[in-house]
């Protein structure tokens, strides 16, 4: 081993994330074993809820250990406790899928933050409905796969999705203004692996041109949420949210523009804190170490 080498091991940083029924000495025992392996603990935060009595911690570290040793000090502690967890390398880009339909903000940015490396997140693929997003797909030198979907088709493109998802390893999809509903059982199988972005003035306005609609009303307040994808269309664990003031001054245009904005901002946060390994799910809620 070259000296470079032998550095960049002594240096290697892990994520470790848990989640446990609450009870005295988990701290103590989860960082007794990181000692164990070598670990210099450099971040860490835990967060008990009183509501499910379930413990939850984050914990950065580094080590001249490597992963497999860091493992197996881990594994009697989780055993003891019943956890719920995983070790990933820190700063490891998330192999992510990006959904879109026409829409193009909030898929550009999540292009333009990955390609700026705000994002850590790798880009394999993206998947659209429609042809639109195209012509964007190839500026960023990223395959673009079309599957059309209608009532007749919906099974046979789902397959087809899910196959993308096996040759190109995804571990995070993300539907950045994809406007098709995912059928329940896709839903589950990307349980706290997919993340949606959506209006906040749900459920007061659906349906089409819901800034208008709003706008029609005088709504005082534009946000955006970002959530977690669940069978329950549009109610799945939220991440992340943002709102901002607006008045009478504006235009319907300018709340589309605006909401654009807060809707691009609201998924690419929620993207980056999911790939930093900063959420967990408990239950209908998510726990964010941020």
């Amino acid at each position: 081993m070259t000296e470079d080498q032998q550095n960049r091991q002594q240096n290697a940083g892990y994520v470790l994330t848990l989640s446990c029924p609450d009870r005295p000495g988990i701290v103590h025992a989860v960082a007794g074993a990181l000692l164990v392996a070598g670990c210099n603990i450099t971040d860490s935060q835990q967060y008990g809820s009183e509501a499910t009595g379930t413990f939850f911690m984050r914990v950065e570290v580094t080590t001249g250990a490597s992963r497999a040793d860091v493992h197996s000090a881990l594994e009697p502690v989780t055993a003891a406790f019943g956890m719920q967890w995983s070790l990933n390398p820190a700063g490891r880009k998330v192999r992510t899928l990006l959904m879109a339909s026409k829409s193009a903000h909030c898929l550009n940015d999540l292009l333009f933050l990955q390609r700026s490396g705000t994002l850590p997140i790798e880009i394999p693929a993206i998947v659209s409905n429609h042809q639109d997003l195209a012509g964007l797909a190839e500026f960023y030198g990223i395959p673009f796969h079309y599957i059309p979907v209608t009532a007749d088709t919906k099974v046979r493109a789902e397959d087809q999705l899910r196959k993308i998802i096996a040759e190109e390893d995804i571990e995070l999809t993300v539907l950045a203004r994809y406007m098709q509903i995912l059928s329940n059982e896709l839903c589950t199988e990307l349980t706290g692996k997919a993340i949606n972005i959506h209006h906040s003035f749900l459920p007061s306005f659906k349906g089409a041109k819901p800034y208008h609609q709003a706008h029609a009303r005088g709504v005082k307040l534009i946000g955006a949420t970002a959530h977690y994808v669940t069978a329950a269309l549009d109610e799945g664990p939220i991440i992340e949210q943002e709102v901002i003031r607006v008045d009478h001054r504006r235009t319907a245009e300018q709340f589309v523009q605006m909401g654009r904005d807060v809707e691009g901002r609201t998924l690419a946060q929620a993207v980056q804190w999911h790939a930093e390994h900063r959420v967990l799910l408990d239950g209908n809620r998510t726990v964010v170490f941020n």
